[in-house]
């Protein structure tokens, strides 16, 4: 078992990324949580993982902390909640957010994301109640969901909306609800993980 990678970040295309570890390139998918507070291409970046093993592949998901790689696996024990919708909750909501859902009842809030229904929210409510796992200290500052500063230029700020509408396909959501989710948040001087952050945290009000 993989416990956890580090190495030179190579690639980022959310929900995926490339890490170099001495030599040998790991492919992971991650959440967007985990995705905004990686560090830049060529830096070094350090995520806890979980093998999956299916039939037809191995993939490897990666995450910023242990709590979230604990919620992970937390919700694919849930009936009917597989890996690509963990990571879709995940990415659709913090850690923060989720737990407050959870603790309050609040189907709602679970039912905006893609791929969660009546009935699957109420079921994440009833099974995780009481055995959600403890964050570590600092995790639950909302604090930590504002976006960082940055800049780009119009080309820039086109590739940034195209991918941002590339990685909400890739988490669930349809196109022409992907495009009006980007579209809604656009900025030629956002990057791509600020404009999904955007588009996600519209999303789920």
């Amino acid at each position: 078992m993989i416990g956890f990678l580090q190495g030179v970040l190579l690639q980022k295309s959310p929900p995926r990324l490339l890490l170099d570890v001495h030599g040998v390139g790991y492919e992971l998918e991650a959440p967007m949580t985990t995705f905004y507070d990686l560090p830049a291409l060529g830096e070094t970046a350090r995520l806890y993982t979980h093998l999956t093993v299916r039939e037809d592949a191995h993939i490897l998901f990666g995450f910023g902390s242990e709590t979230e790689r604990l919620l992970f696996r937390a919700l694919i024990k849930v009936n009917g909640v597989g890996p690509k919708l963990a990571l879709t909750i995940l990415s659709g909501q913090s850690v923060a957010e989720f737990y407050r859902s959870v603790r309050t009842n609040d189907v709602k809030s679970l039912v905006r994301l893609p791929g969660v229904g009546q009935k699957t929210a109420e079921r994440l409510i009833i099974e995780l109640r009481d055995r959600l796992p403890e964050a570590e200290p600092g995790l639950m500052n909302a604090a930590a969901m504002e976006p960082a500063a940055g800049g780009a230029d119009a080309a820039d700020g086109r590739l940034a909306s195209q991918e941002a509408v590339a990685a909400l396909c890739a988490l669930g959501y349809k196109p022409q609800d992907a495009q009006r989710m980007v579209k809604a948040v656009a900025d030629e001087n956002a990057s791509c993980e600020d404009l999904i952050r955007a588009a996600l945290r519209g999303a789920v009000r």
